[in-house]
């Protein structure tokens, strides 16, 4: 009779191959159709060593996502545990979700049949909230021992406020149980006993031999989404159009949902820590299970509560595991909320939230962007935070200071919109309705701010982060600030370093010859943080900051600020520079101004080839400070042969750019560099169309320079033709005074080689431009 039970539920919830590789297959072509971006963050042999995965829930969708993503990574089709009502009636729906390895959460011997499931090496994914939390709230009652909180979230089915479901917890200390209880009688000699549970699971002794050696592995695991849109989309209202009119609760999970699939969303998967049951028993327990497991006839025994036991050392036994329940669950769910990946928009929330509770109802806009600025600058320095993308990446939040940080203001747009939030004179209102009670199925529509502070709640540090904000942003000085916009500076260049070292990069990155450091750099001398005189110094193309260090090392000897500016696509990789317009250069060159600013009274730039023009085209936007300019080798005419071709091939790549192959025969070309430890190799073709507009731009905005300038150029330079400093000199026709310069030099890198005293040469023009620094001014000690 048990033969024949244990065949039909084998049967009825058998995990079938084929319709899983065709789900596969389904999801695979899906994914690459819609617009979000799923990111698996954490070592991916966890998916292979873990047995029973946590997750929480925000949306319908992603209860089909993690078993995907374990399926794709270890080729293991993963048990799950879904909503009863979905197995009420034998449909071709149920039948599927069956095949898949869905299992109702009310089947009456569901963690038996789930533990027999892990024993023969099957995996189980669980999502311990029990239901999607639309409004990510999540309540930590704290006890006596802070690290152990007691979460708790709103369960709509029963309209109040519960615990988080234990399964997951009793099912780890169960397994685990076992195992302990089984491997201690193995010790004994009795040997009988896993024959008999081998028979008794439905496999093989040495299956489950294998499975007593391994630790049943928990991984909790969080899912973020970002950004949270709530405008309507196709889908709501084509099914409104079919439908004849939605319930609510239809629409906004259609609308939300449909938002999170179809638009640019990013969906975050991180794997915690693992949680291993076993460290819960103490010696008294593992011998009190090894007399469980020899006494018990079946698995589920050991899931039967104290109270249902007839014998006191059973009971007893029972109760050494069910006194671990609560503990290990609070521990998942802290490891899962903790897992958050933290992004602007929760800090922004966040941050609102904190004023209302002090009773500011309006905000500066400048205030605002420099508190979250601040905010996302310690949340950097913060331990235990994972961090979004949008706040790892400078280039995703640098333009805050000047309304051009599109995730903000998207951000701020829909806050907007929605009612929450009012622009008004310079400032943000912020209106009643953000703290306004909103029902469960509508929070995610009417007051998303609600809901990503809601999510952040549990990260302890991001709020030391805000309130750190808070307290020093009217206290911070320009120089603070641009310690923290220079520090931006390093983390682009790593990030970049980073994004284009992917194998999909290797063919032109393995030719590549630089090895000279290539992060920009900020001299301050002598711990000084006021000069009177400060140098920027932006190198060519090509190259990065270490072509013009040994200018800066001898500047800063002098007692000069100087600031070595890395132009965006340089010193990471030739396919970085194949992606960036020349604007893009331009803009690295008005930061590392606006940073040097901060620490000087004036300002000389010294530019060479690419980085001359550069120079010009931002000094003829007279900026405050700016006292004289440099042009090393700057070209208005070329000699070299690749800048020939450009109009050709650049037509080419954009013409045979959806033939991959194609493109990447055409996109790059040798370069003969006279530094092959700074220059790149590869000459990406775009880079050579945005040097051609650089340079033409720089010849419209000449005469608009005002301040003194030195041309320096090479008599014999094999790359700008030497006519360039003439050409130069008779378009700067506003220029105040104008020296130029000719080197005996049949060489392009006159700074960096010091060819005819060529770094002298600035540094005397410097010395006779500007004020020398005052050796009388305070020193503020260096942070």
């Amino acid at each position: 009779m048990r033969q024949n039970f244990r065949e039909i539920e084998r049967e009825q919830f058998a995990i079938r191959n084929q319709t899983c590789e065709w789900t596969i297959r389904a999801m695979t072509a899906l994914r690459a159709k819609v617009d979000i971006n799923i990111k698996m963050h954490g070592d991916r042999d966890h998916l292979a060593q873990g047995d029973i995965f946590m997750f929480n829930h925000f949306a319908r969708f992603e209860t089909f996502i993690p078993q995907y993503l374990i399926a794709l990574e270890t080729g293991v089709f993963c048990r799950s545990i879904a909503s009863g009502e979905f197995f009420v009636e034998d449909n071709r729906f149920s039948r599927y979700l069956r095949a898949l390895g869905g299992v109702p959460n009310d089947y009456e011997r569901l963690l038996p049949f789930l533990a027999e499931e892990i024993l023969r090496g099957g995996k189980v994914v669980i999502f311990p909230e029990g239901g999607m939390v639309k409004d990510r709230r999540v309540l930590a009652a704290e006890r006596p021992h802070p690290k152990r909180p007691d979460y708790s979230i709103y369960s709509r089915s029963a309209d109040q406020r519960r615990a988080h479901h234990t399964g997951a917890a009793l099912l780890g200390l169960c397994i685990d149980g076992f195992k302990i209880g089984l491997s201690m009688l193995l010790d004994k000699g009795k040997h009988d006993e896993l024959d008999r549970w081998a028979d008794a699971i439905d496999t093989t002794p040495e299956t489950l031999k294998a499975a007593l050696a391994k630790p049943t592995l928990m991984f909790p695991a969080n899912i973020t989404f970002h950004p949270l849109r709530v405008d309507q989309n196709l889908l709501a209202r084509g099914a409104d159009l079919f439908a004849g009119g939605l319930s609510p609760k239809m629409a906004e999970e259609l609308i939300i949902e449909g938002n999170l699939l179809f638009k640019r969303t990013d969906m975050d998967i991180r794997l915690g820590d693992p949680v291993d049951p076993r460290h819960q028993f103490n010696w008294i327990d593992r011998r009190m299970l090894a007399h469980r497991v020899e006494t018990a006839n079946s698995i589920d025994d050991l899931f039967r509560p104290a109270k249902a036991l007839e014998k006191i050392p059973d009971r007893i036994t029972q109760y050494a595991i069910s006194r671990h329940i609560n503990p290990l669950r609070d521990h998942c769910m802290g490891v899962m909320y903790s897992n958050l990946t933290l992004n602007v928009s929760h800090l922004a929330s966040r941050l609102i939230m904190m004023w209302l509770a002090d009773g500011v109802t309006e905000v500066d806009i400048a205030h605002f962007d420099r508190t979250l600025y601040l905010a996302i600058k310690n949340v950097q320095q913060a331990e235990g935070i994972h961090l979004h993308r949008g706040m790892r990446n400078p280039a995703d939040y640098i333009g805050i200071f000047d309304l051009k940080c599109p995730q903000i203001r998207e951000y701020i747009d829909a806050a907007v919109h929605l009612g929450l939030i009012e622009r008004s004179e310079g400032k943000y209102c912020f209106l009643p309705k953000l703290q306004e009670e909103a029902t469960f199925d509508q929070i995610r529509m009417d007051n998303p701010v609600m809901v990503y502070a809601n999510e952040m709640a549990p990260i302890n540090a991001a709020w030391t982060a805000l309130e750190k904000a808070r307290d020093e942003v009217d206290h911070l000085t320009p120089r603070d600030f641009a310690k923290r916009r220079f520090d931006d500076e390093i983390r682009a260049w790593q990030w970049n370093r980073a994004k284009y070292q992917k194998p999909k990069y290797a063919a032109i990155n393995d030719q590549e010859t630089a090895t000279a450091d290539s992060r920009p750099y900020l001299l301050l001398p002598n711990g000084n943080e006021h000069f009177t005189t400060g140098v920027l110094v932006v190198h060519g193309f090509l190259a990065s900051p270490a072509e013009l260090r040994n200018l800066g090392d001898r500047l800063a000897a002098r007692d000069y600020a100087v600031m070595g500016v890395r132009l965006a696509g340089h010193g990471t990789s030739p396919h970085e520079l194949q992606k960036r317009p020349w604007g893009d250069w331009l803009a690295s060159v008005r930061r590392g101004y606006e940073i040097l600013s901060a620490f000087c009274d004036n300002i000389i730039i010294v530019g060479f080839s690419t980085g001359g023009a550069l120079a010009a085209i931002l000094a003829a936007d007279r900026p405050e400070k700016l006292v004289g300019l440099v042009m090393a080798s700057t070209p208005l005419k070329f000699r070299n042969r690749n800048l020939m071709f450009v109009p050709l091939l650049y037509g080419a790549n954009k013409l045979m750019g959806w033939v991959p192959s194609a493109q990447e025969m055409l996109s790059f070309r040798l370069n003969e560099s006279e530094h092959p430890d700074i220059n790149y190799r590869n000459i990406p073709i775009g880079g050579l169309h945005n040097l051609r507009q650089a340079v033409a731009e720089m010849q419209n905005r000449l005469p608009d320079v005002a301040c003194p300038i030195l041309i320096l150029q090479g008599d014999g330079d094999q790359v700008v033709d030497p006519a360039s400093a003439t050409l130069i000199k008779r378009h700067a026709t506003g220029c105040s005074h104008l020296d130029i310069q000719v080197l005996d030099s049949d060489r392009h890198g006159i700074l960096n080689e010091d060819i005819d005293n060529a770094v002298n040469r600035v540094i005397d023009f410097v010395s006779k431009t500007a004020p020398a620094n005052s050796t009388l001014t305070a020193a503020i000690p260096a942070q």
